[in-house]
C-alpha cells in the first residue's frame, strides 16, 4: 500500500513536470513567432531573407532602417518589459497570497508615473532624466509602502489596503500636473502614462536588459522560498525559511525591474496583473511558474503591440490593448472574490 501511493505521487509529478515543459515550451515558441512578426511586419512587410540580411550588418537600402531602427528595438523592449511586468506580477501574487497584490494596484508603478509626468510637465525634462526619477520614484514608492505595513508584525491585508491608498493619492497628482501643465507637455505625458513601445531605441534598452539579466535569477533561485512564503507567515517561519530576508530580496528584485520597464515604456496597464493567473491556470499547481508567468508577459505585450498597431483603422498604444483585456478580467476576480467573502 505504502509503494502505490509512493508511486502514485510520483506519476503526479511527472504528470505536473512534463505539463510545465510542454507549456513552457509553447509559451517561448509563440514568443518567438511573435518576435519574428514585429520584425517582418509593418508599412511594408520585408522578406525573412532582407530581415536576416539586415540583422546580421548587410546594407539594404529601406530595410536596414526600418528593421535595425525601428522595429529591433521595439521588438527587444517589448521582449524585456513582458518578461519583468510578467515575472514581477506573479512574484508580488504568490509572496502576498492575492491576485490584485501586483505593482499596477498597490502603487508602485503610480509613483513611477507620479515623478515622471512631473519631471516631464514641470521640469521639463525628457529621455533619461525622466527614466532615472521614475525609477527612483518606484523604489522609494515601496519602501514607504513596506514600512507603513511592517508595524509590530508585518500584515498583507495591511500592505494592500496602503499600497490602494497610495496609489490613489499619487494618480490624484498625477491628474493636477496634467491639470495645470501647459498644452505642449500634455502629449508627451499622455504618450508615457499610456504604455507605448512607439519610439523605442537602442540606447534605452542596456539598463532595462542588465536589470533583467540581474533580478530573474535572483528571484528564481529564490522561487522555493516563494512557494513557501505562498503557506503563510508561520508556516514559512518553521519550515526554515528567513521570511523577513526572503520577503526583502524578493520585493527589491521585482520592484527594480518593474520600475526600470515602466522608465523604459511607461505603465503597461494589467500585464502583471493578467501574467501570473494566466501562467497558473496554463500550468496548473505545484510547480513554480515564475519562467512561464514572464513568457506570458512577454506574450501579452508583444501581441498587443501588434494588434494596437494593424488590427484596427487607427493605431493604439499598447497600454490601451492591455487595458482593454485586463480590465474585464479585474471585474470578474472582485465578483468572484466577494462571492468567496474574500472582500
Amino acid at each position: 500500500m505504502r509503494d502505490q501511493s509512493i508511486e502514485f505521487i510520483m506519476a503526479g509529478r511527472r504528470h505536473r513536470r512534463r505539463r510545465w515543459i510542454l507549456v513552457t515550451s509553447l509559451l517561448a515558441i509563440l514568443a518567438c513567432a511573435l518576435c519574428c512578426a514585429m520584425l517582418l511586419l509593418g508599412n511594408t512587410i520585408y522578406p525573412i531573407k532582407d530581415v536576416i540580411s539586415s540583422l546580421s550588418g548587410e546594407k539594404i537600402k529601406g530595410v536596414s532602417f526600418a528593421v535595425n531602427t525601428i522595429r529591433l528595438p521595439r521588438m527587444l523592449t517589448g521582449l524585456f518589459a513582458g518578461f519583468a511586468f510578467g515575472i514581477a506580477g506573479y512574484t508580488f501574487q504568490t509572496m502576498l497570497r492575492n491576485p490584485l497584490a501586483n505593482p499596477n494596484v498597490i502603487g508602485i508603478t503610480s509613483g513611477s508615473s507620479a515623478a515622471a509626468v512631473f519631471c516631464i510637465v514641470v521640469l521639463h525634462a525628457s529621455g533619461a532624466i525622466v527614466s532615472l526619477a521614475s525609477v527612483i520614484a518606484g523604489l522609494a514608492t515601496v519602501l514607504f509602502i513596506y514600512v507603513l505595513s511592517r508595524g509590530k508584525v508585518f500584515s498583507i491585508g495591511r500592505l494592500i489596503l496602503i499600497g490602494i491608498g497610495i496609489q490613489a493619492m499619487l494618480d490624484a497628482v498625477i491628474s493636477y500636473l496634467l491639470l495645470v501643465s501647459s498644452e505642449k507637455d500634455i502629449p508627451a505625458a499622455i504618450r508615457w502614462l499610456t504604455g507605448s513601445l512607439n519610439g523605442s531605441q537602442m540606447s534605452a534598452l542596456p539598463p532595462l536588459v542588465i536589470t533583467v539579466l540581474v533580478c530573474s535569477p535572483i528571484i528564481m533561485m529564490l522561487g522555493k522560498h516563494l512557494s513557501i512564503l505562498e503557506l503563510g507567515e508561520q508556516s514559512a517561519f518553521s519550515l526554515g525559511v528567513d521570511t523577513d530576508k526572503t520577503r526583502i530580496a524578493l520585493i527589491v528584485s521585482s520592484v527594480c525591474m518593474v520600475a526600470i520597464a515602466t522608465a523604459t515604456t511607461g505603465p503597461i496597464a494589467f500585464v502583471s496583473f493578467l501574467a501570473g493567473p494566466i501562467a497558473k491556470r496554463l500550468v496548473g499547481v505545484g510547480s513554480s511558474n515564475l519562467l512561464p508567468a514572464g513568457l506570458v508577459g512577454v506574450n501579452l505585450v508583444l501581441a498587443s503591440d501588434l494588434i494596437g498597431q494593424f488590427a484596427f483603422e487607427y493605431r493604439f498604444p499598447v497600454g490601451v490593448i492591455t487595458g482593454l483585456l485586463g480590465a474585464p478580467y479585474l471585474i470578474f476576480l472582485l465578483i468572484r472574490m466577494n462571492r468567496k467573502g474574500e472582500l
